[in-house]
């Protein structure tokens, strides 16, 4: 038990993490809201409904874990910047969904067909709220978690890198045509997973903040070693 703690313990803090991020996301959809902003843009009423897009907006909960748990056994800095990644804008997304409640009317009030994706689309629809919206977790996990694995060492193979690809387009695109969210929602996602690709993968983030805490254990150290 001992050797397997020692192998996985980095992967504890974003347990963690994730445990808080689920806790607070059940709140803020239980939570009773009086006056929310309704997103839409003109581009949602173009999109049509498809409930085929179920399947990929169904594989995102089994796509985003796969990516970090690979990451976390054989690439530990690709981890360590993916969990950067997702976190910081899970966050984000948290406090604007805290501070600036948000919702959309794009749901169909009657499935246009009956059939089992519909009914699966319907299922989502009971368990998931149109609120809380802004920017898309979906699509922003979905960049970040095919972003990482392409900057890994698997990602070099073809045969891993465009069906990543592959799913993380349709991922995407399965927010818009599910009725899940607003191409407002999907724009800014892309907008936040531009800017924190730019500080974790071009400007190695990581790099600074093991910087910054090797830092602070030297001064640390020589306040300890001046009391001495």
């Amino acid at each position: 038990m001992k050797t397997i703690y020692e192998k996985n313990k980095h992967l504890l803090p974003f347990a963690i993490y994730m445990f808080t991020y689920l806790t607070w996301f059940a709140w803020l959809e239980d939570r009773y809201i009086w006056r929310y902003q309704v997103i839409h843009v003109p581009m949602d009423d173009y999109i049509p409904f498809c409930e085929l897009f179920i399947i990929p907006y169904f594989l995102w909960f089994a796509y985003i874990p796969a990516v970090v748990l690979y990451l976390a056994w054989h690439n530990r800095d690709g981890y360590y910047k993916s969990a950067i990644f997702l976190c910081t804008g899970m966050t984000i997304f948290l406090l604007v969904s805290t501070l600036f409640p948000n919702g959309h009317h794009l749901r169909p009030v009657v499935m246009p067909r009956d059939n089992i994706f519909s009914h699966m689309v319907t299922l989502l629809y009971r368990t998931d709220t149109p609120t809380n919206l802004w920017p898309s977790i979906h699509v922003y996990n979905s960049l970040g978690a095919h972003i990482a694995l392409y900057h890994s060492q698997l990602g070099k193979k073809k045969w891993i890198r465009i069906p990543s690809l592959l799913l993380c387009v349709s991922i995407v695109l399965s927010t818009m045509f599910l009725k899940q969210h607003s191409f407002f929602d999907v724009a800014t996602a892309f907008v936040m997973a531009g800017v924190m690709y730019v500080l974790v993968y071009r400007c190695d983030l990581l790099y600074y903040l093991r910087q910054l805490r090797t830092g602070m254990r030297e001064r640390r150290s020589r306040r300890a070693a001046e009391k001495l």
